[in-house]
């Protein structure tokens, strides 16, 4: 089937959608244990950015398996297979002009890496949300540690499933910083990328 697949190519490019929009696109990857403050702070970013008439839009864990992830488990496999499809989704974004801010616990350094890759380079920034587990576990805002705790959740990232911490992230956030804070460390990363080349 697949080599009956022709990509067709089109007279409007990335380019010329970033050009129209006045900044150019990329993903902000937020990774981190449930409960660490990734969705938080995207959403705090995401204000600040359209206060500056930035495009963007927020891909958040849990919203995405309420639609199109739905099918998928928390098995390591699916797992895998929901930030594949998250990268898959955000490049599409990226491709439309958009700054996309995704907030996943991904927690395997492969399928970040595989995000990374299908992106592009280039076009990601990874933003580590280093809360430890003991405050994830004194929020526990969705419950969910507590359930995990009691064994009537398993494959609970931190307690019964691995989280492999980034090793070069881009920005590190911990929970000593305050939402404000994180959000203008986030911003002083991202801001040279989202100058466009003749604007600089």
């Amino acid at each position: 089937m697949e080599r009956n697949i022709v990509k067709h190519h089109f007279k409007v490019t990335p380019e010329d959608r970033r050009q129209r929009s006045g900044h150019n696109s990329f993903m902000v990857l937020f990774t981190g244990l449930s409960g660490s403050g990734k969705s938080t702070i995207a959403n705090a970013l995401e204000q600040k950015l359209q206060g500056l008439n930035i495009n963007t839009f927020i891909l958040d864990g849990d919203n995405m398996r309420s639609g199109i992830n739905k099918d998928l488990s928390f098995s390591p496999e699916d797992r895998s297979e929901n930030i594949r499809r998250i990268g898959e989704i955000g490049k599409l974004f990226v491709d439309a002009g958009v700054v996309i801010l995704a907030a996943f616990v991904a927690p395997y350094e492969k399928d970040r890496i595989l995000i990374r890759n299908i992106v592009g380079l280039d076009t990601f920034v990874e933003v580590f949300v280093n809360t430890s587990l003991e405050v994830c576990e004194e929020r526990d805002v969705k419950g969910l540690y507590k359930k995990a705790r009691k064994g009537e959740i398993t494959n609970m990232t931190g307690i019964s499933a691995p989280y492999e911490a980034p090793t070069d992230p881009a920005v590190m956030i911990t929970e000593k910083n305050t939402v404000e804070e994180a959000v203008e460390l986030i911003f002083k990363a991202i801001l040279p990328k989202l100058k466009l080349r003749n604007n600089e």
